[in-house]
């Protein structure tokens, strides 16, 4: 990829000059569609931002929330105001890594995690928790389970060496992934007000310096490669534009920057991503509405007879760019040498010109906000997208049960998530294969300090019987259902945000506010950019009529190989809260089984389309309704959820009620159902979930004007039986493992 003409010419124009070779290069990475969005931020303002929650909102390297105190954790955030929230911040952001993890699965996912945790660093943050959500083609395929294995264990080699929990996700196969997987990684961390860090330069005099690993020559022009369709020899031709990650060095990293932040001495940062020093320091000046004079030369370098454009764009990981005032550069340098990191002073903020300099010589002399933000936007043809005709096939209830039991997309992720460290940092309360993982912040919990954020044991409470050790438990849930979004792009994203916050809702918790990574192909064909735009505006309804800011994001276009295009696929992370950590999980209770009911809460959308039962039967059918109003039906989900007659809890999604049910059997505690008709039984329509409980008639007053069914008995002797119109089948929880085993089985 190089400059366009039409961007020459602009860039000429502004200057005066033909640009440096250096200039050109960096013009042609920082006006890529990865770092300038040229196709997507016109349609961005769709999005919703604003909250009493939002400290930081988009446009930074991660976003800032305030948590609510435990009195308010319950509420919806629609109901809650400025006087809700307490002093503890968290930090959340999401990345791509697509094309480098087509080239090279294990370095392209595992510098993915290293980018996102240091932006999140950047804020003044510490990491406690990663999320990652991934997709593939056909699992069927040799190369698809090829790229399945390298991408996790590139991410657990990395998360694992950090430190840093995985603790929840998504997997999914689609043949529309077939040379080009997608792996986004969302992050989160842990701040206050007075540690609270920006991407924004400051004070000309300041001194710029670069903390971290050596520079090399690895990841040379990785923004352009990402903005562009993958060729057919990707995997040999663009390996240069891979970076390899050190996840030690991103250790030492971590807490070195702990260090600086504790001693005050940071008073910008930005982390070293999309086209390496120059992105970040342009950018860092840039946001201030200043300039930069560097010297390339003083980057500590790892490779001999690198050159300038070398330099100035490499994408070497595990490096910082800080503003530092000057008298604390030693301080700084100090610090670096005890973790045992390279430290260079690389030049000073200013009040003129983006300037760097190469043996004396000057190879970059730009307006710095003219480089960060002058790209011109596309503006580019679409084709709305055509609604699927319903013709529904009826297979054998037996064959269909097993299906979509096994289907990979609804099937176990055990084989994942046990390669991670989820448990790292003792704040999981809620491990990774149920609905959500929930992390307690213990900091809220009241007469918590930094230096001690866990007064009293959880337990010891106050005379009225709550509990003042516990605080604000942190629910999360990450992902796309790509068969919803390629049926009907627009409500398929509006069902992704909504099967997220349901996800929260069944452990009890409401959301506080979302990130995005919208995956499309090649904006140029109409069509695709027709299911672009559908998509964001589908997210853009959804997230605020569910009171759920969007806060940050990512956008990665020209997920374009040679056997076409991606589905349009928005990636969605939600954050919500809960007092309290404890939260019913996605299993039946057998000892209970005598003394409880199991239930349905929630509207059914009387549509298979995008399902998990007609990929697997054929056919095609119009996408659920929706619920017209998702954040009371969240709310009233929630709150049956967090009832104390509540003994399990779980959505229905992927495979609707037949996998959920089949989900919640164990060994010991079954289930008798009946339901109408296949599309009681196989229908995918969020908001729902399924409930044991001992006091059904307190659920049905807490769901409010959600419909709640009975479906049937819990039984003891751990098997589901399934009526479904005039069919019936009987799986026990053995038949059930194996079903859903199959990833495990297949890549043992």
């Amino acid at each position: 990829m190089s400059l366009s003409e039409p961007d020459h010419e602009l860039v000429v124009a502004e200057l005066g000059r033909e640009p440096t070779a250096a200039e050109a290069a960096l013009f042609e990475n920082l006006w890529s569609e990865h770092c300038a969005y040229r196709s997507s931020r016109p349609l961005l303002s769709a999005f919703d931002s604003e909250g009493d929650q939002v400290v930081v909102g988009p446009g930074d390297d991660a976003a800032v929330l305030a948590l609510p105190t435990p009195e308010a954790a319950d509420a919806p955030a629609g109901e809650r105001d400025a006087d809700d929230y307490g002093d503890t911040y968290v930090t959340f952001g999401i990345e791509s890594h697509n094309h480098p993890s087509y080239v090279d699965p294990f370095d392209g996912a595992a510098t993915g995690v290293g980018g996102i945790v240091r932006d999140t660093m950047s804020m003044g943050a510490y990491p406690i928790a990663l999320l990652d959500s991934l997709y593939f083609g056909d699992f069927g395929s040799e190369e698809s389970r090829y790229l399945f294995e390298g991408v996790v264990e590139g991410i657990s080699h990395y998360g694992n060496c950090i430190g840093v929990p995985t603790v929840g996700g998504s997997v999914a196969f689609h043949d529309g992934y077939e040379g080009n997987p997608l792996v986004n990684v969302a992050c989160v961390g842990v701040t206050d007000a007075d540690r609270l860090v920006t991407a924004t330069a400051e004070e000309p005099g300041n001194k710029l310096v670069l903390v971290g690993n050596a520079t090399g020559r690895d990841g040379l022009g990785g923004a352009s490669f990402a903005s562009e369709d993958l060729a057919e020899d990707a995997e040999t031709e663009d390996r240069p534009a891979v970076q390899v990650g050190d996840p030690y060095a991103e250790k030492r990293l971590i807490e070195c920057n702990e260090a600086l932040v504790d001693e005050d001495l940071v008073v910008a940062a930005r982390d070293l991503g999309a086209a390496g020093l120059g992105g970040a320091s342009s950018e860092l000046v840039a946001k201030g509405g200043l300039g930069a004079a560097i010297d390339l030369g003083a980057v500590h370098q790892r490779e001999p007879n690198m050159n300038a454009l070398e330099i100035l764009l490499a994408e070497s990981q595990e490096r910082m760019c800080y503003e530092v005032a000057p008298d604390d550069v030693d301080r700084v340098r100090a610090l670096a040498e005890r973790f045992d990191l390279g430290c260079s002073v690389i030049g000073e903020v200013t009040d003129g010109d983006y300037v760097c300099t190469f043996d004396g010589e000057t190879v970059v002399d730009v307006d710095a906000e003219f480089l960060a933000d002058g790209a011109p936007m596309n503006d580019l043809p679409s084709t709305e997208p055509a609604e699927p005709e319903r013709d529904l096939p009826e297979p054998d209830l037996g064959d269909a049960f097993e299906a979509v039991v096994s289907d990979p997309n609804a099937a176990s992720k055990r084989w994942v998530y046990r390669q991670y460290d989820h448990e790292v940092g003792t704040r999981t309360a809620m491990k990774p294969g149920d609905d959500a993982a929930i992390l307690a912040m213990r900091e809220t919990a009241a007469g918590a300090t930094p230096d001690d954020p866990e007064p009293v044991e959880d337990g010891a409470g106050a005379a009225d019987g709550t509990d003042d050790a516990t605080g604000v438990g942190l629910a999360l849930s990450s992902g796309a259902n790509p068969r919803w979004t390629s049926v009907a792009p627009y409500d398929g994203a509006r069902a992704v945000a909504l099967e997220n916050a349901t996800n929260l809702a069944a452990k009890g918790a409401v959301p506080l506010a979302a990130v995005d990574c919208l995956n499309g192909g090649n904006p140029e064909k109409p069509d695709v950019y027709g299911g672009f735009e559908a998509i964001v505006d589908g997210l853009a309804d959804a997230c605020a009529a569910l009171d759920a800011p969007v806060v940050g994001g990512n956008v990665s276009l020209y997920n374009d190989s040679v056997e076409g295009p991606i589905p349009p696929t928005p990636t969605l992370a939600v954050l919500g809260t809960r007092a309290g950590y404890d939260a019913p999980p996605a299993r039946l209770d057998g000892d209970a089984a005598g003394d409880s009911e199991l239930l349905v809460v929630g509207h059914a959308g009387d549509g298979l389309g995008g399902s998990a039962y007609l990929a697997a039967a054929g056919g095609s059918d119009r996408f659920p309704t929706l619920p017209e109003e998702p954040a009371a039906v969240v709310s009233s989900l929630a709150a049956v959820a967090r009832h104390e007659a509540t003994l399990a809890s779980h959505d229905a999604s992927d495979g609707g009620l037949a996998v959920a049910l089949a989900e919640l059997v164990d060994d010991d505690a079954g289930a008798d159902v009946s339901l109408p008709d296949r599309a009681a039984a196989f229908e995918e329509t969020p908001g729902r979930i399924v409930v044991q409980t001992t006091d059904p008639d307190a659920v049905a007053d807490l769901a409010g004007d959600l419909p709640v069914f009975r479906l049937g008995e819990v039984t003891t002797d751990g098997t589901l039986s399934l009526s479904v119109g005039e069919e019936s089948i009987a799986v026990d929880a053995d038949a059930v493992r194996e079903l859903r085993g199959v990833i495990d089985r297949e890549l043992a």
